[in-house]
């Protein structure tokens, strides 16, 4: 096997997730891992930093990915219209990437420590819209509220996207996600 093989990390993804589904996150150490991918305890780390990101990998990619799209957003729309249209962009091509699995979203619910990674992978989307519409010119007072309510519509329309195994497209999901809310707020 090549050093850097590029089908290593996903390799390593497979079987963390295989062995936390089968045994629990707690129970599982980065040598188990990294046997089950064929590679060595040492090898892990250079594709992982700890066993929780392998769950996360690149997902610090996302704030900075909503940021842009945000900002390039066209003018004219409410804020939480605009960050919407922008979430929908993004929601895309994250959903082009990554696979829907309804496994690893059980086993992050499952786990203290994995539920306070994804708190803060979403907080730092929240602040990465807020920022941005700041940017572009929404008071704060409103930026605020639109970033968390927007957060909280993608949040919804991942897990539904997940629950139907990614058979459609993102913004069906992110529609129906955003209906729901309106409705709520009736």
């Amino acid at each position: 096997m090549a050093r850097w093989d590029p089908g290593t990390a996903d390799r390593l993804r497979k079987a963390a997730l295989e062995l936390y589904a089968e045994h629990g996150y707690d129970a599982v150490t980065i040598t188990q891992i990294a046997e089950r991918a064929g590679i060595t305890r040492r090898s892990y780390f250079r594709y992982f930093p700890d066993k929780r990101e392998v769950l996360f990998a690149g997902s610090e990619q996302l704030p900075p990915a909503v940021a842009e799209a945000v900002l390039a957003a066209e003018e004219g729309e409410s804020p939480l219209r605009t960050v919407l249209a922008a979430l929908a962009d993004v929601g895309t091509r994250i959903t082009q990437a990554v696979d829907p699995s309804p496994e690893r979203r059980a086993v992050i619910a499952a786990t203290p420590e994995l539920r306070e990674r994804e708190r803060s992978k979403t907080a730092a989307i929240t602040t990465a819209i807020q920022d941005a519409l700041e940017q572009r010119g929404t008071r704060p007072e409103l930026a605020k509220p639109a970033a968390q309510v927007a957060t909280i519509v993608f949040g919804d329309a991942f897990d539904r996207w997940i629950d139907a195994a990614g058979d459609r497209n993102f913004p069906v999901y992110l529609d129906a996600a955003a209906e729901a809310f309106r409705e709520a707020c009736r």
